[in-house]
Parts: structure tokens; C-alpha cells; sequence
């Protein structure tokens, strides 16, 4: 009886080995069929796991200050609560991508689990701005032997860098001086205006803004340039 215990669990290391762990480091160390960097002489920002109704918002008001357009990979439950910050988003210029409609990780979702939970984001998306949506980014970063194909018709966002800024810790300490040095042309930065999922702090967004606030009146005095993924 052991010995079929332990097969069974060897087993089950190696499914998920298999479906989740490799093709997540393939797909992120070789670029297969994802974006990390953008062609540009400009920098992308992008933030994810919202919207929230408190951070969102000032994040809005903050991006509007200093003329910056961002991309935004939004959990689609969170789009049905707050429809009229989407609209916002869209009608600020903003890009607005899919970020599953649970953040839940692809390693425990199947494909067809998959297929809905980008189905599911879109139509909510839609229904706010009646654009179309083109740009995906899955939750952690994470893939399964299955999800480019599922995804084939979006564009696949990851980043160049990220900052942890999920932690209060790093927001306090740490998180500006990273990000004054990611100014290199075709960046694509990973920041957070929500902090409502596995592992995160719920105020971590509000350091993040302190940060970003110093970063873009630093970055827009000496001539860099911003983007959103629907203007590339």
C-alpha cells in the first residue's frame, strides 16, 4: 500500500512537472510566443491585479497628472464590481488587457478552465468600453502545456521588470530606487494597483504610488517616453 502511495505521488510530481513547471520556464526563458521588451524608445508601465476602487483611482489621477497613457491587466470579477473605473480607464487613453477573471494561477486550471476565465474577462471588458481586447497577461507569470495555444488569439504580455511591490515592505523600502533605474528603452515594468490577491498586502498599492509619483516627475523632466500597448 506504501509503495503504491509513493508511486501515485512520484506520478503526480511528474504531471505537474510536465504540465505547469516546464513550459512555464520555457515559455519565460526562451520567449516563446510572449513579450518581455517592446521595440520601442519608450517605456511601458503596466499594472495588474485590479481595478480597486480605492488605489485605482489615484493611480488614474496620478497617471493623468503627468500625461502618462499605461496598460492595465484587470481580474474580470473586479470589472464587474467596478464598471465605471474601466470606463474611465478606457476613456483616459488607457490600454486594458485580461488578467483572468479570477487570479488564479494556469497551473491549476485546465485548458478549457482557461478558455473561460479569457472568455469570461473580455466579455466583461467589452461590455464597459466596447473595445476590442488584444493583450493577455496571466496571473504569476505562470502557463501550462496548453495555454499559448489556448491563448493564441491575444498577445501575450509578461515584463522586463518587476519589482515585488505587492509587499509593503518593498514599497517602503526598496521600490523607488529600483524603479529610477529602470529607464532603459523597450522596459516593460510590472507594478501592482491592488493588493487583494494571494500574498499580498492590501496598502502595498499606496507605497507603490508614493514610488511611482517620484519616478514619473523624475522620468517626464528628462525627456522619457511612455506607452501603451494599444498605440504600439
Amino acid at each position: 500500500m506504501i509503495k503504491i502511495i509513493i508511486v501515485t505521488v512520484i506520478l503526480l510530481l511528474i504531471l505537474f512537472l510536465v504540465y505547469a513547471i516546464l513550459p512555464t520556464v520555457m515559455i519565460r526563458v526562451f520567449s516563446l510566443g510572449i513579450t518581455k521588451r517592446t521595440n520601442t524608445d519608450a517605456i511601458a508601465l503596466t499594472f495588474d491585479d485590479g481595478p480597486n476602487p480605492v488605489y485605482t483611482p489615484q493611480l488614474l489621477d496620478l497617471l493623468k497628472k503627468y500625461d502618462v497613457k499605461a496598460t492595465f491587466f484587470v481580474v474580470g470579477s473586479k470589472v464587474k464590481s467596478y464598471p465605471d473605473i474601466i470606463k474611465r480607464m478606457s476613456r483616459e487613453g488607457h490600454t486594458i488587457g485580461i488578467h483572468h477573471f479570477e487570479h488564479i494561477s494556469s497551473w491549476i486550471h485546465s485548458p478549457s478552465r482557461i478558455k473561460k476565465q479569457l472568455q469570461m474577462t473580455e466579455q466583461a471588458i467589452t461590455e464597459c468600453t466596447g473595445e476590442k481586447v488584444t493583450f493577455y497577461r496571466p496571473p504569476w507569470g505562470s502557463f501550462n502545456l496548453f495555454s499559448l495555444l489556448v491563448s493564441n488569439r491575444y498577445k501575450v504580455i509578461l515584463w522586463s521588470h518587476i519589482f515585488g511591490d505587492w509587499k509593503a515592505a518593498k514599497g517602503k523600502n526598496g521600490l523607488l530606487e529600483e524603479l529610477l533605474t529602470a529607464t532603459e528603452p523597450g522596459s516593460i515594468l510590472l507594478l501592482h494597483d491592488c493588493g487583494e490577491t494571494l500574498g499580498a498586502d492590501k496598502e502595498a498599492p499606496y507605497y507603490m504610488l508614493k514610488s511611482l509619483e517620484i519616478y514619473l516627475q523624475q522620468n517626464k523632466n528628462n525627456g522619457t517616453k511612455f506607452v501603451t500597448f494599444k498605440d504600439l
